[in-house]
């Protein structure tokens, strides 16, 4: 069962590379930049061998969907345990607070 809590989002996804979907496990948070005034999310895919085959390169521009959302995300580097840092600007794929009243 997929977790969700103010700051972001662990479970299941499907990761969606020019025009083949991969299902991926991810760890995901986020945090709205007053500097630039836009939400910065950012996480990692678990390893998964479907992945590192398809990515190809250093990097690569890939949309995430979960069961509450969707973002279009930069997927980079793996680090030494297989598992695939993804970042994005703007809407992340997961559900925020956008009132003080759900923020508790």
């Amino acid at each position: 069962m997929p977790e969700h809590d103010e700051d972001g989002y662990t479970g299941p996804a499907m990761l969606v590379l020019d025009e083949r979907e991969l299902a991926v496990d991810v760890v995901l948070g986020g945090h709205f930049q007053p500097i630039d005034g836009r939400y910065h999310w950012y996480g990692r895919l678990a390893e998964n061998s479907e992945l590192a085959e398809e990515i190809g390169g250093p990097k690569r521009t890939a949309l995430l969907r979960t069961p509450v959302g969707e973002g279009t995300g930069e997927v980079s580097d793996p680090d030494p345990w297989g598992r695939y840092r993804i970042n994005g600007v703007s809407t992340p794929p997961f559900a925020v607070p956008s009132t003080l009243a759900e923020l508790g």
